[in-house]
């Protein structure tokens, strides 16, 4: 009798809420494919890289619902993935159970800093420009990616990029599938994004360009990535600004996202503050350590969450039941890891259609707020690293600032992020 009259206090039901947890896992169940295979370019094993999206997904949700009650879902944070693969394994040549160690290290400072509430003092200094041109360079970095692998960009000695090949039977399917997947989003259809990418997976099977191997059997072994982290050599010397990368966007992109989704959900409090804050980051902050453990990139709350909350979800059994549905995702590995890359790579495309939207908030009028901003955001896709990009925004943020006569605006972290970031870039 309970749980019925807690719901009814939050004017909804044990229905809704479930309904709701339902429209949330379709709105983001394409990262169960994303992620691996993005993973799987760092050396990480496919199979064992499924298994440890959907379990991290799955145990960082179910602390959300049970720890702080808010209709908030988890799995591995599009862009922290982007980041792991292709700047610190690939770019940096750090083995991914080094990089799995700087993303465990990232979760405990992270632990640390909610337990402290330095959360608060780190998040509200760094100023509103630079967090939307951060969640906007991402953007870009994963549409840079995304373009790629559908075979629309590609190399080119005097131009740099060029056009790719459009005659490509993939990457004409990739084209279709960003089509229908922004036409199915426009109508607002749940799960546009995952339904995409089974159309274009399935489109592929009489083209011999997919291949299918079943859809239900039981999970793969865990065992590749299970305890497989390397925290003693995360601790070497150069590591320590990959761990502050992590750590930093991921308090970045929690904040945006408790923040965006209670307004939404109507949770907030009058004085602008988030309810039960402490409680969410420390879900968010455990669902990262666990999901190193599991070897998975960073695990943190999804914006996709809002889906949800507009389908009615306001208490914690809209994430319970988004864990539920992770869970039972486990025995479809066959269909998940069959789907090929010019398939999902259109998911990433949109993805960062919809992170851009973060430009449109920025204060355009003050030339001290918007260049820091934009060169953030040009700064990622085109140093091909969410590090650079952040750092190099720290840096003109400071010196723009003091250009202007307004050093007083220059919050203490912005001076201390800056400062390492000059540090990083004359002894790299």
């Amino acid at each position: 009798m309970r749980l019925p009259r807690l719901l009814q206090a939050h004017g909804t039901t044990v229905r809704t809420e479930i309904l709701a947890g339902v429209t949330t896992f379709l709105t983001m169940a394409y990262i169960v494919v994303v992620n691996p295979g993005i993973l799987a370019e760092a050396g990480i094993d496919h199979g064992a890289a499924f298994v440890a999206t959907c379990l991290a997904a799955a145990i960082g949700s179910a602390a959300m619902g049970l720890l702080a009650d808010l209709p908030l879902a988890l799995a591995p944070g599009m862009g922290l993935n982007a980041y792991f693969t292709f700047t610190v394994v690939k770019g940096m040549g750090v083995p991914w159970q080094v990089a799995l160690g700087a993303v465990f290290l990232s979760g405990v400072l992270f632990l640390i800093v909610s337990l402290l509430r330095v959360r608060e003092w780190l998040i509200n200094a760094i100023p509103l420009s630079l967090k939307l041109g951060i969640g906007a360079g991402i953007g870009l970095f994963l549409g840079l990616i995304g373009a790629h692998e559908m075979g629309l960009v590609g190399a080119n000695p005097v131009t740099l990029v060029t056009l790719g090949r459009l005659g490509e039977p993939s990457t004409l399917l990739s084209c279709l599938g960003f089509l229908l997947i922004a036409g199915l989003a426009a109508r607002r259809v749940p799960g546009a994004i995952l339904i995409g990418i089974v159309a274009v997976a399935l489109l592929g099977v009489p083209l011999g360009l997919t291949d299918l191997h079943g859809v239900v059997a039981a999970p793969p072994s865990l065992a590749p990535t299970f305890l497989q982290l390397d925290i003693p050599g995360a601790l070497k010397l150069g590591l320590p600004v990959v761990v502050l990368t992590f750590f930093l966007v991921d308090v970045l992109d929690n904040a945006g996202t408790l923040i965006a989704t209670t307004h939404r959900a109507g949770l907030m409090r009058p004085d602008g503050t988030v309810p039960r804050l402490r409680e969410a980051l420390l879900a968010d902050s455990g669902g990262a350590i666990i999901g190193a453990l599991l070897g998975t990139s960073t695990t943190t709350s999804y914006i996709e969450s809002a889906a949800g909350i507009q389908a009615g979800g306001r208490t914690g059994l809209t994430a319970i039941t988004v864990a539920v549905l992770f869970l039972a995702t486990l025995f479809f590995a066959p269909l998940a890891t069959a789907i090929p890359a010019f398939a999902t790579a259109p998911a990433l495309v949109f993805v960062a259609c919809m992170m851009m939207r973060a430009l449109a908030d920025i204060a355009w009028g003050d030339a001290t707020e918007y260049v820091p901003a934009v060169v953030v955001a040009i700064a990622m896709p085109f140093t091909f690293s969410i590090a650079t990009g952040i750092g190099l925004g720290f840096i003109v943020h400071v010196v723009v600032k003091c250009a202007a006569g307004r050093v007083r605006e220059v919050a203490g972290a912005v001076w201390v992020i800056a400062g390492l970031s000059v540090l990083k870039f004359a002894f790299a």
